[in-house]
């Protein structure tokens, strides 16, 4: 399952407000600059903090 590019070009961190990556592989949208990634379930984004993984450190880097 794709992301909807055109979904992808408006949503934001809700924590930093900065753009997310799109990881189709892991279905999550990371945000680099808070070090979350938000999960996709069944093609819907949850873009709550407290439903997002942690990045550990290597993976930010």
């Amino acid at each position: 399952m794709t992301l909807d590019p055109w979904l992808l070009e408006r949503l934001v961190c809700p924590v930093t407000r900065e753009p997310l990556r799109y990881d189709a592989a892991a279905q999550e949208l990371v945000s680099e600059a808070a070090g979350l990634a938000y999960p996709i379930r069944d093609g819907v984004p949850v873009m709550l903090a407290e439903e997002a993984r942690r990045l550990d450190a290597a993976a930010k880097s």
